[in-house]
């Protein structure tokens, strides 16, 4: 960690099922970055402990928090709401503590046009193949196919906003994807900051995706 006197932030997003949930876990552990736990209305999945995967409340309290201007950023994702707790990420921001994001492009955006003083980078995850996504998320749901095509549907349009991150890196390798990443928050940090990924490679790859 560069000498400094106040955390950034990091994002990782990518379309359901691409793996950013893990490589969040990875960079948090190795890295002393501390994960901002989301609020959610969905219900828990298996294995799922509420306060640490994420905060699990109703609509209502959901809304009721929206109204009083709580959260940082939210969205509403496959009927669900997520959303970032905007006084707890500031804290842990303000102790030098630098705080990883597992959320949307929507989320992404809303914390992008709010200008925060704070460092801010920006990584988007893709899958290897568009077969491999689906039978990550088959896995994932307990082979419930209905699921998994909602969130295959879903795909073709979260996939398209990678353009606005600072780095695009493809999951085909969990422990080279984390090392990009890593390689890449390091560079920023430091103030290297390059562009270090071939957009066109990335753009022949997205196209694949959407055969």
């Amino acid at each position: 960690m560069s000498e400094k006197h106040e955390g950034m932030i990091v994002i990782l997003s990518s379309p359901s099922g691409a793996g950013k949930t893990s490589l969040v876990k990875e960079i948090s552990s190795k890295n002393s970055f501390s994960i901002s736990i989301s609020h959610t209305t969905r219900k828990p999945r298996i294995n799922e402990v509420d306060g640490v995967d994420y905060f699990f409340i109703e609509n209502d309290e959901f809304k009721k928090l929206i109204s009083e201007n709580k959260f940082l950023e939210y969205a509403k994702v496959f009927k669900n709401f997520y959303g970032s707790s905007e006084e707890v990420v500031f804290k842990k921001l303000d102790k030098g503590e630098s705080v990883i994001f597992d959320i949307d492009w929507q989320g992404t955006e809303q914390i992008k046009l709010k200008n925060l003083k704070y460092k801010l980078i920006t990584v988007f995850i893709l899958p290897p193949s568009r077969e491999e996504l689906f039978k990550r998320l088959l896995n994932r749901d307990l082979n419930d196919e209905k699921n998994a095509m909602e969130r295959m549907k879903k795909f073709d349009e979260d996939v398209l906003h990678w353009k606005n991150y600072d780095l695009v890196v493809i999951n085909d390798n969990f422990n080279k994807c984390y090392e990009k990443i890593i390689k890449f928050i390091n560079s920023k940090q430091n103030s290297n900051f390059s562009d270090n990924y071939d957009k066109s490679e990335i753009n022949k790859h997205v196209l694949s995706l959407l055969k």
